[in-house]
């Protein structure tokens, strides 16, 4: 494992990946990776465009196979062909690009594919409204009517139904995609609020971002990557929230590169 570890005295890991490898043809994504998700824990996962964020979220959610080290479910070896596979096993992942029906009302869209249904197949209406009411109650979210069109609401709303709803069907891990990168200060803050609800339940949270000052304030472990490497692997005691940006920044680097220019510089004559 090449990251710095973070220390492992925590309950049983719900995901644990370890030197977890991807490679696209010629194309190195993702070369000895690892990481552990615990219950009630979020796990931020950090680094720029190109870091190899979202081919770590897709292995984790089933989109593609891992080509080397090992992937564990709950001290299970796993290697899904499905997001539903990984949904079975309890892994959701909540996208940036939230797949909503704007026009549909609040309710519809918390049980869209999944809907309660009674006798004949006709849809059970005053459960699911009644449902998604108390659930979004019970995360904080107290919406006025979930009959209004779910495209009424804001970005950070709409991100807050989505985790609501992952938990209600029995999410035990969430993988949440970016999903303050969109939104301004107040609605990210709701998000990150939401977020730590999700731990309080007791849910493994992967938080993706490239923002170290939403990260810091949620987080328990922290995973930088750089060029699909992990560069650091820490829990939130052993970092400040400068030394984390300085690592997202590469400020080490940048450090020791002026440090070579100012030798050669002081050699010219």
């Amino acid at each position: 494992m090449s990251a710095e570890t973070a220390s492992t005295d925590k309950p049983r890991a719900l995901v644990r990946l370890d030197g977890v490898g991807k490679n696209y043809g010629n194309i190195i994504a993702l070369r000895d990776v690892s990481l552990e998700v615990a219950p009630g824990e979020v796990t931020c996962v950090l680094g720029d465009n190109g870091a190899g964020k979202s081919t770590l979220i897709k292995i984790v959610a089933g989109l593609h196979r891992h080509d080397e080290g090992t992937y564990e479910v709950e001290g299970k070896p796993v290697s899904f062909a499905s997001p539903r596979e990984a949904l079975d096993h309890g892994i959701a992942t909540v996208y940036q690009d939230l797949a909503v029906v704007p026009l549909m009302p609040v309710w519809r869209n918390f049980f869209l594919g999944s809907e309660k249904r009674r006798a004949f197949g006709l849809m059970d209406i005053e459960f699911m409204r009644s449902t998604t009411k108390n659930e979004l109650l019970a995360m904080g979210i107290d919406l006025r009517d979930v009959d209004q069109p779910i495209g009424t609401l804001s970005g950070g709303e709409r991100q807050c139904v989505a985790i609501a709803r992952a938990v209600y069907f029995g999410a035990k891990v969430l993988i949440l995609d970016e999903p303050t990168a969109a939104l301004g200060v107040k609605q990210a803050g709701t998000v990150l609020r939401y977020i730590v609800q999700a731990r309080e339940r007791g849910l493994g949270v992967i938080f993706i971002t490239h923002n170290p000052h939403h990260a810091y304030p949620v987080g328990d472990r922290f995973l930088v990557l750089k060029r699909g490497r992990g560069i650091a692997y820490r829990s939130k005691g052993e970092l400040t929230r400068d030394e984390l940006t300085t690592l997202m920044s590469g400020g080490a680097e940048l450090e020791e590169l002026a440090h070579e220019l100012e030798s050669i510089t002081s050699k010219e004559p």
